[in-house]
């Protein structure tokens, strides 16, 4: 049953899950920094501070909470139980951060901090369970581009809904006042998670099992996945994976509003249709991955976001249907790459348990999910400190020059410097298709038998290059 071809109803539940995660998350990468400075009214030095400042205690909760998924036993599996109930008090928390208090502007520091910090705990709580969940469906590292195929397309669904909805959303529901649009739109996205997260512990079920193992203590665990070399290289490409990735999406909203001059209207196109291109190009992943190893696809698909980020930059800003087809080009690359990435953190996990024995899904992708929100730190902190070094001043018709080249710079050569790490960084991973297949048969022997030793009839050799 483990190997089995998954349906397209479980692929589907399996992505419905990102979806409800996105349909309020989302919000918070394209939206709360413009959120913080234009709409709550503080500087964006202090938006800066806080989403690097939650990062630190992230150090701490994510390994720990993955830890305790790896140690949950229930009828409904590891993971599956905090997909059910933790949605609730996550969508709270959301709509609270999107929420102005009318207080003195310390205090309203202190709200701001304290909504982030709760809702980034409870995002902890709900998505590492959830990324862990991608790594026990199958071992077939095929399905594995597939089912992430399904789950970055519903990805796109809910940016989708909520990019071309959101704005029109906070103007209708707010009657002119943006601070109760905000609050009231977003009840709305998270009633609408809810129900995506229901549907996903609904269809999904976990099938690897870890081999039986003495439960270690979490310092041992770490210790035993820092000895998995592939493990480290996938944490360095999910951080700059992420970190490109904010960037662009944090800075879009102010790439359209002020460079290119778009009002509403077209601030929702330029938005959507970046939205669409990514589901187009994470639809089209399994195909080029099926063909030929899904490594390569995602090196290939790297280079050509990188060109096309560098076009964008040369771009004037009064031509604004060039910069559109730019950005979609962009978006279609790297919705070509994201499925495949996160089918590489399950190989580096599949790779682990092959070379020592162990099974820690839970704080495997913990330590991945650090490392994303690193990037979004890192990506906010740069979006605030970058926007305040160049002068920009919020809710003004016309930005500095050298505020425009800051966020035209957010938008293009910034994440294209980072693309060119995170190429080099894949080319060191160096594990194709034909290695996993390899690892998978070797497991497959193994696994029945419990056994300790890792050198299963079938397994590569340790010294092989590949496997160093």
């Amino acid at each position: 049953m483990r190997n089995a071809k998954l349906s397209v109803m479980e692929k589907i539940g399996f992505g419905m899950g990102d979806a409800g995660n996105n349909m309020t998350f989302a919000a918070v990468v394209m939206y709360l920094s413009y959120f913080y400075t234009d709409v709550y009214g503080i500087s964006p030095a202090i938006v800066g501070t806080i989403f690097i400042s939650m990062r630190f205690v992230d150090a701490i909760t994510d390994p720990l909470m993955g830890a305790l998924a790896d140690r949950t036993r229930s009828r409904w599996g590891r993971f599956r139980p905090y997909i059910l109930f933790v949605p609730v008090p996550l969508a709270a928390s959301c709509v609270l951060m999107f929420t102005t208090p009318d207080w003195s502007e310390s205090a309203k520091i202190g709200y701001a901090f304290a909504t982030y910090f709760a809702m980034s705990l409870l995002y902890t709580a709900v998505n590492i369970p959830y990324c862990a969940l991608g790594g026990v469906i199958t071992d077939d590292h095929r399905e594995r581009v597939s089912f992430q195929s399904w789950r970055f397309i519903l990805v796109g669904v809910a940016y989708l809904i909520l990019n071309s909805s959101l704005m029109p959303l906070v103007e209708l529901l707010g009657g002119g006042d943006e601070t109760q649009g905000f609050q009231y739109t977003m009840a709305i996205m998270s009633v609408i998670a809810l129900a995506m997260f229901g549907f996903c512990f609904a269809t999904v079920r976990e099938r690897v099992h870890p081999p039986l193992q003495k439960q270690e203590k979490l310092a041992a665990t770490l210790k035993s996945l820092a000895m998995n070399i592939k493990w480290r290289i996938i944490l360095g490409v999910t951080f700059l994976q992420a970190l490109q990735f904010f960037l662009r999406q944090g800075a879009a909203i102010y790439f359209a509003t002020y460079v290119l001059g778009f009002g509403t209207t077209g601030i929702s196109v330029f938005i959507t249709a970046g939205a669409l291109a990514s589901i187009a190009g994470t639809a089209l992943s399994p195909r080029f991955s099926q063909r030929i190893s899904k490594r390569i696809v995602f090196q290939a698909s790297t280079v050509a976001l990188i060109a096309s980020s560098c076009l964008l930059f040369c771009v004037p800003g009064q031509w604004g249907i060039v910069a559109t087809v730019l950005f979609v080009l962009v978006s279609f690359m790297h919705g070509i790459g994201a499925p495949i990435s996160w089918a590489l953190m399950a190989d580096a996990e599949d790779y682990g348990e092959w070379k020592t024995g162990q099974r820690n899904t839970g704080v495997s992708f913990a330590g991945n999910l650090f490392f994303l929100k690193m990037g979004l730190a890192v990506s906010g902190g740069m979006i605030g400190f970058l926007l305040s070094w160049g002068g920009y001043q919020a809710n003004v018709d016309q930005q500095s020059d050298t505020a425009l080249l800051v966020i035209t710079l957010l938008l293009t050569l910034i994440p294209a410097l980072v693309c060119l790490l995170m190429f080099w960084a894949t080319y060191l991973f160096g594990l194709n298709d034909d290695d996993m297949d390899q690892v998978r048969g070797a497991l497959q022997t193994r696994r029945p038998e419990q056994a300790a030793s890792p050198s299963s009839p079938g397994a590569p050799s340790a010294d092989d290059p590949a496997y160093t």
